[in-house]
């Protein structure tokens, strides 16, 4: 469902049109590639952390878009909470492959293409990062917490190899998760076009299934 800017007060939900206008991609994403495989139990070490490795970028992009644009009053709420991924990222990449992790693990098209993306966005309208972030970190806030204990399942993973989920230095995920939401709410609220950022979270989930199937097909 496309949502109808024509329709959108000033006063509406960005967070509620962004769930509405992606819930089917997000269907899609759990039901392909390597995501697909991790939710049934059925990834292996390998597909997990070449998938964190081709998430990286992404999460770079968007950390250095929000920083870049830490003023403007669109992504201000969403500088106002540290929430960023990169360093846990680069830390559990180091404990399930090794220090040498970025020359062991390749970079997929798909990745460079997402990361592409986001750091077009940055220098094109900063405000469109709200998508990008709604999709990530409320993400991580969110179902992550869920993949996580998947992980801890499945893979035997340890603490020091998920501080991709371990938002225990800023806050509880569940009260986290309210405030970053009430964030991108308010920031959709400065936005001056809510819908193009509505649009752009579609094309972050379609990115994020473009990484998820070529993971799963390069470990297959």
């Amino acid at each position: 469902m496309v949502v109808n800017s024509a329709k959108r007060g000033a006063g509406d939900s960005v967070v509620s049109a962004l769930y509405v206008r992606t819930r089917q991609l997000h269907l899609e994403a759990e039901k392909t590639g390597i995501l697909a495989e991790i939710l049934h139990g059925t990834a292996g070490r390998a597909g997990y952390t070449l998938l964190l490795r081709n998430l990286h970028p992404a999460y770079q992009a968007i950390e250095a878009g929000i920083a870049q644009h830490r003023d403007d009053p669109a992504l201000a709420p969403l500088a106002e909470y540290p929430l960023a991924r990169t360093p846990a990222i680069e830390s559990d990449l180091v404990a399930l492959a090794g220090d040498d992790w970025t020359e062991r693990l390749p970079l997929l098209p798909a990745a460079a293409a997402y990361a592409d993306r986001i750091a077009e966005v940055t220098a094109a309208d900063g405000s469109l990062l709200i998508a990008h972030a709604y999709t990530r970190y409320l993400g991580d806030l969110n179902g992550g917490q869920i993949v996580r204990r998947l992980l801890e399942k499945t893979m035997q993973l340890g603490p020091n190899e998920l501080m991709h989920y371990d938002f225990s230095a800023i806050g509880d995920p569940a009260t986290l998760k309210l405030a970053y939401r009430d964030a991108l709410e308010r920031a959709g609220a400065a936005a001056t076009d809510p819908a193009a950022i509505v649009e752009e979270g579609a094309v972050a989930f379609t990115c994020n299934i473009a990484l998820s199937m070529e993971v799963q097909r390069h470990v297959a």
